[in-house]
């Protein structure tokens, strides 16, 4: 009696395991993707986040983390509070639109933890200069929450749909500011926490993936060739 393995069970094992070898591939090489991506990502803080301050662009494609400044008037009135956590624990970000002579610019003025309102955090009036970080317009909520403008709960910047519900017509959609002004213990919004330091660690996931992949063929390549000579010495 034949107890030898049909041929094509073998034929999809082998199969099944080049697709799992393609998909280790494919991981390492969507590591170095973003690898490449994240070390943009440095080289341009790198450049922008840390020379002196230029005028607010009024273009919607200012690039990321350029310091700017601009002057203008807060309109405390129209403020939004994000959802945040910070390393000054739980809370929010506070989303002040800042009325200059060109347009309105959304400035992240800062955290303020849970349990605060408008009336314990500072509200300057007059004209106010303000210097910071441009950050890119955050649509569409996170990957877990949507912004819900209807109940005035927001989880990310998304400019457009702030505007509209602040009615606020001549806003600045391409970018908003993080303010990097830090008043000091106790004192709130507290700015200046934006983040520029980045953890790197997609080429030791990369080599991880690709290692993992090189094992599994050779384990692969030598069942098979067991396979192989066991056929021919029971044929």
């Amino acid at each position: 009696m034949d107890t030898r393995r049909p041929f094509w069970v073998d034929a999809l094992i082998l199969i099944l395991a080049g697709g799992l070898f393609a998909a280790m591939i494919g991981l390492g090489n969507w590591q170095m993707h973003r690898l490449a991506w994240k070390l943009d990502l440095i080289e341009q803080v790198q450049t922008l986040a840390f020379g002196d301050p230029v005028p607010a662009p009024t273009a919607p494609d200012t690039p990321e983390y350029l310091r700017v400044q601009a002057r203008g008037t807060f309109d405390h009135s129209a403020a939004i509070r994000i959802k945040a956590v910070t390393e000054a624990g739980a809370g929010f970000w506070v989303m002040t639109p800042l009325q200059t002579a060109d347009q309105t610019i959304w400035i992240n003025r800062g955290f303020v933890p849970s349990g605060l309102d408008s009336d314990d955090w500072t509200q300057p009036g007059g004209q106010v200069q303000v210097t910071g970080l441009v950050r890119a317009d955050q649509p569409g909520g996170t990957l877990l929450e949507s912004n819900k403008p209807g109940e005035n709960r927001w989880v990310s910047a998304d400019l457009t749909v702030m505007s509209n519900a602040a009615h606020i017509g001549n806003a600045q959609l391409g970018y908003f500011i993080d303010d990097e002004a830090d008043g000091g213990a106790d004192v709130w919004p507290r700015g200046g926490l934006t983040r520029i330091e980045f953890r790197n660690s997609h080429l030791a996931y990369a080599i991880t993936w690709y290692a993992m992949a090189l094992m599994f063929f050779a384990a692969i390549v030598g069942v098979t060739w067991s396979r192989i000579k066991g056929r021919r010495i029971n044929a």
